[in-house]
């Protein structure tokens, strides 16, 4: 939070401080709206601060996160979002310039989503039983939006990418294909977020494109990637398979059930792609762990200690 407060103006972080720490310490996004109260998330109940957003506060805003050159914000402007120090996202609403029907920029900017992005070193370790037998097996983390699914996904790159001794588990190469620069939070390259010593790192690189990439030049034995769903991106989780390469990555749906109608995902489910389907909701607060469940979609009955929610 501190490099977000840094950024937000001083009125703003000054009211956000007078909030319990209960909820700051698990606040999600915050969301700046010219001419409207300013609004804080915090485990999916938003609280609105007595403090209207300015015109002059999102001038003052713009400059700080584009260093005060706007010039270097264009290409992170065309994807709706750029990402700041500790590797938080920030979202982007306001005019859209078209240019031969695709978007070349945004301009009059008036809303800005603060997401913050948080790490919780060892969530998915009371998982490790489920996913882990000799060998990884491929994983899919289901679930709809801010139910946790990339915190999950990052602790998992870094218990494979540093191993657990004691558990037998050795450390392997982990190649992070990360398309909207959410999961390793990269700021000019260079992930923000904790991952261990064998992590490779494809910043805004589209996934299909950067699984092959991966596949081709840095031979990882773990790929991981957020949010699947196009139809390049089904060809390229069977290039990988094809190559002995286990997969890791997240998708949007409620249930096992719901992305298993959807035809681009029904081929890989019923090629037994992934061993492991992991389904979270929002039922205990974010994270919540709905089901595990095995390669044909049958629910796994939880072992004594497995955590309920991450």
């Amino acid at each position: 939070m501190e490099s977000v407060l840094q950024m937000l103006p001083l009125r703003i972080s000054e009211q956000i401080a007078k909030l319990p720490d209960s909820i700051v310490a698990e606040i999600e996004e915050i969301r700046l709206r010219v001419s409207r109260k300013v609004e804080v998330a915090s485990r999916g109940v938003p609280y609105f601060l007595p403090y209207i957003f300015t015109k002059n506060d999102a001038d003052q805003f713009i400059s700080k996160i584009a260093n005060h050159s706007f010039y270097t914000m264009d290409e992170e402007l065309k994807k709706g979002y750029i990402t700041i120090r500790g590797g938080h996202r920030i979202g982007l609403a306001g005019k859209v310039i078209l240019e031969n029907g695709y978007v070349k920029a945004i301009r009059h900017l008036s809303s800005f989503n603060i997401r913050i992005a948080r790490e919780k070193i060892g969530v998915a370790e009371s998982y490790l039983p489920y996913i882990y037998e000799q060998k990884w097996k491929s994983t899919m983390i289901i679930g709809p939006p801010q139910t946790g699914k990339t915190t999950l996904l990052r602790d998992l790159a870094r218990i494979i990418s540093t191993g657990i001794k004691e558990k037998g588990i050795p450390p392997l190469k982990v190649g992070i294909v990360d398309e909207r620069s959410e999961i390793a939070g990269c700021v000019n390259g260079t992930p923000q977020l904790h991952f261990g010593t064998r992590v490779d790192v494809l910043d805004a690189c589209p996934k299909a494109e950067g699984m092959m990439m991966m596949i081709r030049s840095m031979s990882p034995d773990v790929l991981i990637v957020d949010e699947i769903g196009r139809e390049e991106d089904s060809i390229a989780i069977m290039e990988a398979v094809n190559a002995g390469i286990t997969l890791i990555m997240t998708t949007h749906g409620n249930t096992f059930s719901e992305i298993k109608k959807r035809p681009l995902l029904q081929q890989i489910i019923d090629q037994q792609v992934f061993g492991r389907f992991i389904e979270l909701s929002r039922g205990n607060g974010p994270g919540t762990v709905s089901a595990i469940r095995d390669s044909i979609g049958n629910i796994l009955t939880l072992k004594k200690g497995t955590a309920v929610y991450v």
